[in-house]
Parts: C-alpha cells; structure tokens; sequence
C-alpha cells in the first residue's frame, strides 16, 4: 500500500534507495603557481553550473538595488552582492564545503536535500470545496500557473512534467520533474529531475476538514540557487517564500470557492 505522507526532507516519499559515497580530488583546496612565481590557491568547485549562472544574475540584481538604496544596510548589500559574484565565477560556496555539499558533483536530487539541506516552507489552508475537486484541480499541473504568482507554465503528461518560473530581473528558470508519489484525493509528491536550475522536492497531502471542506497542506524543500544565504538575502529584500506560498494558496481558495 502507498503511503500517505511525502517525505520532502529526503526527497523520496519513502521510496527507498541509496546512495553512493564517493571522494573526489574536489574536495581539497590546491595551490597553484603562476608566471612569476606567484602561488594562488584555487578552491574546489562545489557549485553546479545553473546554480552559479543563476547565482550571477542574483549578484548583478543585488548590486543594482545597492546601488539606489542609501539606507543604512547598504555596505551589507555589497558585501553580499560581492559574496554572490565571487561564489558564481569561482564555482566555490565555503558554507557548502563546511556543510558537505556539492550541487556540482551531485547525484540526485535526494542527495542534494538530504540531512536537512535546503530551504524548508511547510504551509496550509482550508478550502469549502470536496477533496476529491480539489485533489482534481491541482492534479491537473496546467493549473497551477492560475494561483502560483512565480510560475509562468507547467506542461507534459504522465509523471514527467516541465515548469517554467519567472526567475530574477526578467529571466525564466525551467526544470523538468518526476511524480514519485500519487494516492487519489490524498497526496501528490514530486521531485526535479538531474540538471535543473532549482532542485526541490514537495508534497500536497488533502484531507477533509471537520464539518466538510478540504484541509490541504503543502510541503516545499527546495535547494536557493544561491544557497541558504541567498534565501536569506532573498527574505530581506522582501521576497518571502513562505509569504509567497501563502498567498498564492489564498489565490487558490479564492478560486475554488467562487460560485
């Protein structure tokens, strides 16, 4: 029997699997001399490519907003800003290497958001519609651009789908992703597929709410294309992800319950 629950730490619903553990020359710093006699050192890359394409046009829209606040914070904003640009040119996050990740060399995406990694958003609300059409409603991914502000489409049948979302300063971020869990008018689980720009797992789990209606709960674990430290910077400038959800699942209510 197929459980109920998706587990969106490990990214895997109980699916099971494992995996492999193995050490890279990556993981180590090396020295390196230059003409002249010059020794630098060059750190590993631990950053994946779309992660750190991403992270560059986080640094340009940091800088930019650095540029035209004259508040008290914005020595902050450079500093960060110039943190991002580095991390995006050199391929190196030192908080990844002291944590033990590697977005470059990952294998899964279970392996990038196992042991707690990533960015966690856990939300709800109650709807005065059956489950059994609100389970319809969302099953039917071509929806989900009606009420999630920062998608602009979802397409594909089957278990495989692909989403397009509005990315920083005008650009898209796209992923492919897999259904690896799915129990009629209970729970919807999915995870991005190797080589997306976002790599994130969620489940939706609906249940019937005391004296009818639908309790829908939505779980998100997802990896910020500038780690934790950009969805900090990311909350400070006033882009919330949990606020995001949170509206986005009132659009939600507001369209299932209209007469």
């Amino acid at each position: 029997m197929q459980n109920a629950e998706c587990d969106v730490q490990t990214a895997g619903c109980r699916n099971g699997g494992t995996v492999a553990e193995t050490t890279r020359d990556t993981d180590m710093e090396h020295a390196e001399t230059l003409p002249g006699g010059t020794t630098t050192t060059r750190f590993p890359v631990n950053v994946g490519s779309g992660e750190r394409a991403l992270t560059g046009v986080a640094a340009a829209a940091l800088a930019l907003y650095g540029l035209r606040y004259r508040g008290p914070g914005r020595i902050a904003l450079a500093a960060a800003g110039g943190f991002l640009a580095w991390r995006a040119t050199s391929g190196h996050c030192p908080v990844y290497q002291l944590a033990g990740v590697d977005t470059a060399h990952r294998a899964s995406t279970k392996e990038a958001l196992g042991g707690g990694r990533g960015v966690h958003v856990l939300e709800g609300v109650t709807i005065a519609r059956p489950v059994a059409d609100v389970f319809r409603f969302w099953r039917d991914f071509s929806n989900l651009p009606r009420f999630m502000s920062h998608l602009e489409s979802v397409s594909g049948e089957g278990p495989r789908s692909h989403w397009v979302a509005r990315g920083p300063v005008g650009t898209s971020v796209e992923w492919d992703a897999e259904l690896i869990n799915e129990v009629e008018n209970k729970v919807i689980g999915w995870r991005s597929l190797e080589g997306a720009d976002v790599v994130h797992a969620g489940s939706v789990n609906f249940e019937e709410a005391p004296g009818g209606g639908t309790e829908l709960r939505v779980k998100l674990q997802y990896e910020s294309p500038a780690g934790k430290a950009g969805a900090l910077v990311a909350q400070w400038l006033g882009v919330d992800p949990a606020k995001q959800i949170r509206e986005d699942l009132e659009r939600l209510k507001t369209i299932l319950e209209k007469p």
